[in-house]
C-alpha cells in the first residue's frame, strides 16, 4: 500500500504553473504526430507532412473544445444550468474522452471534405494514433490523484489524500493507462500494419475502447454528484461507452461484407 504524494505541478514559475497533466496532452499529441508522419512516409500511403500536421493541429483542438463540452454537458449538466458561463472556466479542470471523441469525428468531416478524402479513410489512419495520447492523460490523472478508483485491498492499493477518508484504493487510472493505451496502441498498430477493409480500424477502436473503459469502470469510484445510475454498478462512462461498443461491431462487420479497401491518392 503507497499513499498519493506527487506534486501534480511539474514546474512552478510563480506567474504561471505548469501541471503534469497539461504536458501529458503535449506527450500525446506529439506521438500522434511522430507516428502519423512516419506512416505518411511509406510508399503510397497518400499523406503528407503537411496534412499530418494540419490534421494534428485541427485533432488538438476537436479534443480540448469536445473534452470540455463533454464534461459539461454529460457530467455537469446542473451546474452549466446555475451558470452557463462555467462552460469557459478551463482552468478549473474537467475534460471528458466522450466530448472529446465527438470533437474529433467533427473535425474528421471537416478534413475530410478539406482535403477530398473519405471520413473512414481518415478515421483508420488515425486509429492507432490515439492510443498513446489516451494512456499519456490518464497517467496524468493518475499524478494528479484525481478519478481514483474503489476501495481495495490489493497489494498495490493506494491511498490518495484528496478523497479525505484515508482509503486505499484501486489505481484506475493505470489500469486505463495500461488497456486504453499500450494494449490499444498495440492491437491497432499491428491491424493497420497491412491493408484492411476500410472503416474496419476505425470500428475496432470503436469497440475496444467501449470494452476497456467499460470495464475499468467497475474498479472505479463514480462521479460523487452522479453516482451508479442503475442496478448499484451502471456508471455514466459505461453508459457512454455502450454505444461505441455497438457502433463498432456494427462498423466492423458493415466493413468486411464489404471488403472495400482504401485506395491511396496520391498527394
Amino acid at each position: 500500500m503507497w499513499v498519493h504524494d506527487i506534486d501534480p505541478i511539474a514546474l512552478d514559475l510563480g506567474f504561471i504553473q505548469i501541471h503534469w497533466y497539461g504536458l501529458m496532452y503535449l506527450i500525446g499529441f506529439a506521438a500522434a504526430w511522430g507516428l502519423g508522419s512516419w506512416r505518411a512516409k511509406q510508399p503510397g500511403s497518400g499523406w503528407t507532412e503537411e496534412q499530418i500536421s494540419d490534421l494534428i493541429f485541427w485533432g488538438a483542438l476537436g479534443v480540448v473544445i469536445g473534452g470540455r463540452f463533454g464534461y459539461v454537458l454529460f457530467y455537469n449538466f446542473d451546474q452549466f444550468l446555475a451558470n452557463p458561463l462555467w462552460l469557459f472556466a478551463v482552468w478549473e479542470g474537467g475534460m471528458s474522452f466522450h466530448g472529446g471523441l465527438l470533437g474529433v469525428l467533427v473535425v474528421l468531416a471537416l478534413f475530410a471534405r478539406r482535403y477530398h478524402k473519405t471520413f473512414f479513410e481518415i478515421g483508420d489512419f488515425v486509429a492507432p494514433l490515439v492510443p498513446i495520447g489516451l494512456g499519456a492523460g490518464r497517467v496524468g490523472n493518475f499524478i494528479g490523484g484525481e478519478l481514483w478508483g474503489r476501495a481495495a485491498d490489493v497489494p498495490w492499493a493506494v491511498i490518495f489524500p484528496r478523497t479525505g477518508d484515508n482509503v486505499a484504493r484501486h489505481p484506475s487510472q493505470l489500469y486505463e493507462a495500461a488497456l486504453e493505451g499500450l494494449v490499444m496502441f498495440a492491437v491497432l498498430w499491428w491491424y493497420t500494419s497491412k491493408p484492411k477493409p476500410r472503416a474496419a480500424a476505425s470500428g475496432l477502436f470503436l469497440l475496444l475502447y467501449g470494452l476497456f473503459r467499460s470495464f475499468v469502470e467497475f474498479f472505479r469510484e463514480p462521479d460523487a454528484h452522479i453516482g451508479y445510475l442503475a442496478f448499484g454498478w451502471l456508471t455514466e462512462g459505461q453508459l457512454l461507452s455502450f454505444p461505441m461498443i455497438v457502433v463498432g461491431i456494427v462498423i466492423i462487420i458493415w466493413a468486411y461484407q464489404r471488403n472495400v479497401y482504401t485506395e491511396p491518392k496520391q498527394a
